[in-house]
């Protein structure tokens, strides 16, 4: 049984100065063990070193931590309010917190093989992807870390962001260590990377899919260039990578490349890529199949995920298996039955006439690319879209949605999605404020479930877009996440009135 190494206080010093994080302390036994590690005063054990960060973090959260005797704490300089109390300071304590995570567990990030998906669009079915075909070359389930959900040998549950904070992350690292797991699939976000909850980190493989403004706002990044240089940051921790040559703003994505020492492309435009993907058709309504390019073969791949834009996922982890060295054979039944939760959700009515889509886009880049396969696919169905916004974030949606829907669909059904401390109808209206700007109609219903029904009940010979909660349980109101139906569980019940209406006409 693998169990964790106990460090000392001094251990934490030392690797704090090596990361040119030190300022000073006041500890006069640092040959004290550390047997927790916490920023949450609500669970302070014995002997912890207590953590001071956050956005949200007060003055208030220390002083409990301290009348629970915890063993130290660790702050930045303006944080650092009890000097006659053993501290610890730092010049950042984000960074400080995730390399002090990753010793407290062992470092067990550097045992596995790890592999971070950043990009606009796109990262939890490449997640997914590439999972399915490991999972296919070693016949047991590796772990990832996603959007959806987490997985990491111990456990299995939902995601609530898309990369952990850097404690949790160092904990599924050591607990896929712990159970004898050997690769690691994790999506990466402009977040993540900017606040450094995976600083430390460096990645056997990083994944850059495409870039397109997106998080934008004041609890976010200011503009899309912050946004931008952020996703590159991933490129200064990893050893090899794979990079999309169809993405937006190439030029500096390439010129940032450079840092990395082996680089494999991907594209179904450039033929010059390393893996390179064409004759891609729709064979039916949740197939598609291409033939892909690779330095070792040329061969066919089958897609039991619908969108015509998954190619591009698929090309990903493709190159993800090439610098794995797994074979073609893994690549291509791992391919055939990878699925990602709420993506692509194909439902179709006995009659054909109804298509119901359940799909996670929630961007600009992932409507515009839905849109896109979608006109492709059904060129003589109309489109009918069912979305919301999130409160208090990523504003810049809010303007680029409404006028993608507007221009794309027949009609638009704007409902809640994930408000939080903001009015769903005031979302609603503003969302409808560019809708109609591109002349679409539109009709807001506050409550998810009765819009997606209302949209499916209402517009026969229509395809209906249902995006940005794929198969989520829970939606955000205030600053709780209250239990609600998946929208592929509401699409059934609908289906289902739909089709005892036909047969009692």
């Amino acid at each position: 049984m693998i169990i964790l190494h106990i460090y000392k206080i001094k251990d934490y010093l030392k690797i704090l100065k090596e990361n040119n994080l030190f300022i000073k302390t006041n500890i006069k036994n640092s040959d004290e063990e550390v047997l927790n590690i916490s920023y949450n005063s609500k669970e302070i054990k014995s002997k912890t070193l207590f953590i001071c960060k956050g956005i949200k973090y007060k003055n208030e959260y220390l002083e409990e931590a301290i009348l629970k005797n915890i063993l130290c704490y660790v702050a930045e300089e303006d944080k650092v309010i009890k000097e006659d109390y053993p501290y610890i300071m730092v010049s950042d304590i984000r960074a400080s917190l995730a390399i002090i995570s990753k010793l407290y567990y062992n470092n067990a990030d550097q045992k596995l093989t790890t592999i971070g998906i950043t990009g606009t669009k796109g990262k939890s079915t490449t997640a997914y992807y590439i999972k399915s075909i490991i999972d296919n070359f070693t016949n047991k389930e590796s772990a990832i870390s996603s959007s959806i959900d987490t997985y990491d040998g111990i456990s299995k549950k939902e995601s609530l962001i898309t990369s952990p904070e850097s404690l949790e992350l160092q904990k599924y690292f050591y607990n896929a260590f712990k159970s004898d797991i050997k690769y690691f699939t994790m999506e990466v976000s402009s977040q993540a990377l900017k606040y450094k909850r995976v600083f430390g980190i460096n990645y056997d493989i990083g994944v850059f899919l495409n870039i397109s403004p997106d998080h934008i706002s004041e609890v976010e990044h200011k503009d899309y260039d912050d946004y931008f240089y952020s996703k590159l940051e991933l490129f200064k921790q990893v050893k090899n990578l794979v990079l999309n040559l169809d993405t937006e703003r190439l030029p500096e994505v390439l010129e940032a490349s450079k840092q990395v020492k082996n680089v494999i492309t991907f594209s179904t435009k450039n033929k010059a890529a390393d893996i390179y993907a064409y004759k891609i058709k729709k064979l039916d309504h949740k197939t598609i199949k291409f033939k892909v390019r690779t330095p070792n073969y040329e061969k066919d791949i089958i897609l039991s995920m619908p969108g015509l834009f998954n190619v591009e996922n698929a090309l990903a982890a493709i190159s993800v298996s090439y610098i794995l060295n797994i074979p073609y054979e893994n690549i291509y039944e791992g391919l055939k039955i990878a699925k990602a939760s709420g993506r692509m959700e194909i439902s179709v009515t006995k009659d054909q006439k109804i298509i119901a889509i359940v799909d996670y886009a929630h961007n600009k880049l992932s409507f515009e690319k839905l849109y896109k396969s979608v006109k492709e696919e059904y060129p003589l169905k109309k489109i009918i879209t069912v979305f919301g916004c999130p409160g208090g974030k990523a504003f810049n949606r809010r303007e680029d949605l409404g006028l993608l829907s507007g221009e794309n669909s027949y009609k638009t059904y704007l409902t809640a999605e994930d408000p939080g401390v903001e009015d769903t109808y005031s979302i609603c209206e503003e969302i409808a404020y560019y809708v109609s700007k591109n002349n679409g109609a539109y009709e807001i219903i506050e409550n998810r479930e009765d819009a997606i029904k209302k949209a499916i009940l209402d517009n026969p010979d229509s395809v209906i877009l249902i995006t940005g909660k794929g198969n989520e349980t829970r939606q955000k109101y205030g600053n709780k996440y209250l239990p609600c139906k998946t929208d592929s569980a509401v699409v059934k019940e609908a289906f289902k009135e739909y089709e005892s209406s036909v047969i009692s006409n």
